[in-house]
């Protein structure tokens, strides 16, 4: 479980690059990346320095999601997010959730 909220993008490239490193350790390993706060534009058209990564890594073990409590906030809708991002009701009862399920917990900063 990776929790992204900087608008960073070298953050957002970092992520990538951790997901990436993960599946070279394991590739049955299973990351969930959870945006929200400031850090919707990795996961938006247009503005992502990242979006072939993404859809790229959403079609193996890597999930994406976006918080729709912060895309309401930036009025955004999910016709704007990158392929293979999805929405989810709240981003930080996302987290919870899966550290409940036994997801580890990763803050991406730089």
């Amino acid at each position: 479980m990776v929790d992204v909220t900087t608008k960073d993008t070298n953050t957002h490239k970092e992520v990538i690059k951790w997901c990436n490193e993960i599946l070279a350790a394991d590739p049955n390993a299973k990351v969930e990346v959870v945006y929200y706060a400031q850090s919707l534009e990795m996961v938006t058209k247009g503005k992502s320095v990242v979006p072939a990564e993404i859809s790229a890594l959403a079609g193996k073990n890597v999930a994406f999601r976006v918080c729709a409590v912060a895309m309401k906030k930036w009025n955004l809708d999910k016709s704007q997010l990158v392929p293979g991002v999805v929405m989810v009701p709240d981003g930080i009862y996302e987290i919870v959730r899966k550290q409940k399920e036994g997801y580890a917990y990763i803050k991406a900063s730089l």
